[in-house]
């Protein structure tokens, strides 16, 4: 099962594992990074276009908690789910994607 965390308790989330740096893999699109995007403290975040991703796997290190970040969830559900039968086993969904972020976190960033 894939951890559901809502934007606001994503440091929570990060911070039940402090030894190694956590990962926001955002999986939109480059032009809807471009539009809207975050950058949490303390946080590596990792734009990789959830179509690219099986390409682009060995740029995620397992040991390391991994949250990913789409438009409403949906895609970002789907590459966690990837994500974690290649063996990731840190691997959480943004919950509302950026949507729900700007909604509840940065009411700042734009919404498309």
């Amino acid at each position: 099962m894939i951890d559901q965390v809502r934007p606001a308790d994503l440091a929570a989330w990060f911070a039940q594992a402090p030894d190694a740096a956590p990962v926001l893999l955002d999986v939109r699109e480059p032009w809807e990074v471009q539009t809207a995007r975050v950058a949490p403290e303390g946080v590596t975040v990792l734009s990789i276009p959830m179509n690219t991703l099986p390409a682009r796997l060995a740029e995620l290190d397992p040991s390391r908690r991994i949250a990913c970040l789409c438009h409403h969830g949906g895609r970002s559900q789907h590459v966690a789910m990837f994500l974690a039968q290649q063996g990731y086993e840190q691997v959480a969904n943004v919950a509302g994607g950026i949507d729900a972020w700007a909604a509840t976190v940065d009411p700042t960033l734009p919404r498309y």
